[in-house]
């Protein structure tokens, strides 16, 4: 048994989390780590160079680091993979200037709050010292902001204005901030000071809006497309993987191409006959399969999402007992958007699934998200996740609380969609239609991401006759998710404003599930009639969060 003092690549790793969270309090309150939820970010010019710094002298630690075992050469490749490329993203001016719908500064601002505790003395004051922060942070990342676009480091122009609209719907009727507050059942001088904070920090936040419309918009870019050699680090950031963008541009026709043939096959066992949208149709207009209000479609996620847990615990999957508590959330925004926040590093926070649901809706279907809190919950996002924080025998700390990978993580929970259909889990037709219907949006995230941002030629011969020969812009990509997104239309231009500000994330989603099929493939063409899915899953998340060329690697090791 290797001592603990003997792991180099640890103690640095170890180390460098400790520091990290001191500097950015607000990526400690995301990763669970305690003590730093009084404190905001600095997001001026000198928080993010001290940030590079210290990320830049871990990086040269790390490299010069000798593994003891395979384990810890494992985390020296995931290291410095990930780390590798934020230093490439600071260097190409990418990290500052980092601005879209669903990505920034702003964003971390706004959402640390869902993330910490909402009980006690101590936990409303951690809130008001934080409110109070605001206004300065705020012009701290301005200066930063207007410093990169100085240098020609902008977002394109259209971000800037959607994000201001945001900003406005945060401050409006729905004040989050102001909500926020209202939920402190404490009275005197700390009920008094969140008031005037949340206050003066919603003036901060309209005030920024009015600094995105007037003087980042006019600099920001006409051309929404990034461009081959900014779009190839973005895919290789959220990949951890190098692939060919041509091929996968192809493939990605190839595979809507064949998810919505069997979505044609699945509609008609639903309504014998139809089309994919008849089929949609007819189950929208059922009232037995819609769902009326907010808090009824989160409680039935979470009745599922229970009942999951309870149904693979021990029979397909090692669950460990913290692990087995997941929350669903309705956000408190309306931006749109499902996603998965982490449970804290001693569990006392669980991990929880959100939905941020855009204004005006108030009808579900819950045929359609099935599949979704799979994604979500177990085995997706909250199993993978939820059981590397856990594994602190056998995983770093930086490797269980701030190593994410897109391609790895949204990959592995989409290819737990993909594993629930194969364990009988979407027999009922009208499940299986949802799961394919977000098999369909990824695919068409492929094609769409790729092609928007590299300007691709629309293929002549492609299988839907889309512009034969055209070359993508926003409005043909926007036009392309109408047709291949079965959602409302709110959340289908969010989608594709979120594309253009976020290169490279959409696409991880099918790549990276493919990957982890390729994985799954090569494991049992090299166990054979040895091979058993449950000790694959087991050693594979026991890796832990990397990059997915390194995970390649790791596995080629055996």
């Amino acid at each position: 048994m290797t001592s603990q003092e003997q792991r180099e690549v640890d103690q640095i790793a170890d180390r460098y989390v400790a520091e990290y969270a001191a500097a950015d309090p607000i990526t400690a309150t995301y990763l669970g780590i305690d003590g730093h939820d009084h404190l905001l970010t600095d997001y001026s010019p000198d928080g993010f160079a001290a940030r590079e710094e210290m990320t830049r002298r871990a990086f040269a630690a790390v490299e010069a680091a000798t593994p003891v075992d395979e384990r810890e050469q494992v985390a020296k490749e995931a290291f410095l993979e990930r780390v590798g490329l934020q230093i490439a993203r600071a260097d190409a001016g990418i990290e500052r200037s980092d601005f879209s719908v669903i990505s920034s500064g702003l964003h971390e601002i706004r959402s640390c709050f869902d993330l910490m505790p909402h009980e006690g003395e101590e936990a409303w004051s951690n809130i008001d010292a934080r409110l109070a922060a605001i206004p300065d942070a705020l012009q701290g990342y301005r200066i930063t902001l207007a410093e990169e676009a100085a240098k020609g480091n902008v977002a394109a122009s259209r971000q800037y204005t959607e994000v201001a609209a945001q900003i406005r719907s945060w401050t409006g009727g729905g004040n989050v901030l102001r909500n926020l507050v209202a939920e402190c059942e404490l009275d005197g001088a700390l009920r008094s000071q969140l008031d005037e904070h949340a206050t003066r920090a919603t003036r901060a936040l309209s005030d920024f809006g009015l600094f995105l419309e007037d003087e980042m918009e006019p600099q920001g870019r006409d051309v929404e497309a990034v461009g081959r050699e900014h779009y190839a680090l973005a895919s290789r950031y959220f990949l951890g993987a190098e692939i060919d963008l041509e091929q996968t541009y192809a493939w990605g026709w190839e595979e809507l191409k064949r998810i919505e043939d069997d979505m044609t096959a699945t509609a008609g066992l639903i309504l014998p006959g139809s089309s994919i949208d008849e089929a949609v149709a007819h189950l929208d207009a059922d009232p037995s399969t819609r769902i009326q209000g907010k808090e009824a479609f989160r409680d039935w996620m979470q009745e599922l999402a229970d009942r999951t847990v309870a149904e693979l615990a021990d029979v397909h999957f090692d669950i460990p007992e913290p692990v087995r508590r997941i929350e669903c959330c309705i956000a408190p925004t309306s931006d749109g958007g499902i996603y998965y926040t982490g449970p804290s590093e001693d569990f006392s926070r669980p991990g929880r699934m959100w939905w941020s649901v855009p204004e005006g809706i108030d009808e579900f279907s819950p045929w359609r998200e099935v599949t979704t809190v799979f994604h979500e919950g177990v085995p997706g996002h909250h199993l993978q996740i939820g059981q590397t924080a856990y594994r602190s025998e056998s995983l770093n700390r930086w490797q269980r609380l701030m190593c994410w990978v897109s391609g790895h993580g949204e990959g592995w929970a989409l290819y737990a969609e993909r594993l629930m259909e194969e364990l009988g889990y979407l027999e009922d037709p009208t499940h299986r239609l949802g799961w394919l219907d977000g098999q369909g949006l990824r695919a068409a995230r492929v094609i769409v991401d790729i092609g928007m941002h590299l300007q691709l030629e629309i293929p002549a011969d492609n299988p839907f006759g889309f512009h034969p020969g055209e070359r993508w812009t926003p409005a043909l990509g926007l036009e392309f998710m109408r047709a291949h997104a079965r959602m409302d239309d709110p959340t289908i231009v969010f989608e594709v404003n979120r594309y253009l500000g976020w290169p490279g994330q959409a696409p991880s989603y099918k790549v990276g599930e493919r990957i982890w099929l390729e994985a799954r493939d090569a494991a049992r063409a090299a166990q054979g009639s040895a091979f058993d899915l449950k000790s694959f899953h087991r050693s594979v998340l026991d890796l832990g969060p990397l990059g997915l060329d390194p995970l390649r690697a790791a596995l080629v090791r055996g």
